[in-house]
């Protein structure tokens, strides 16, 4: 069970609900660009950046040669991607279906 339904509550929800009303790419970066500081944004990229390439197969130490990041944040998104509720997968399988920009 994904862990964030035991914090759910009313902000968290409006949140949600939020990010869901956004229609294009356009208005994601000026939401967020409001929301976040660009390290927090910076710092979502990256996990999703490092799902991505785990999924691929790669290795921590070739992660660590391509992008900036910690072993640790790489041990929590490979924990979250083994154990997790499933997110990341969902993500990566639906952006996997898009076609190339």
């Amino acid at each position: 069970m994904p862990r964030i339904r035991n914090d759910r509550n009313d902000s968290i929800d409006q949140l949600f609900q939020a990010i869901l009303s956004l229609q294009d790419q356009d208005e994601c970066y000026r939401f967020f660009g409001d929301l976040l500081t660009v390290q927090e944004l910076s710092a979502f990229a990256q996990r999703l950046q490092v799902a991505r390439m785990l999924s691929n197969g790669m290795t921590y130490e070739a992660i660590r040669a391509e992008i900036a990041t910690s072993s640790s944040t790489i041990t929590r998104v490979n924990t979250e991607l083994r154990y997790g509720s499933g997110g990341y997968r969902l993500v990566l399988d639906r952006l996997r279906e898009l076609p190339d920009p």
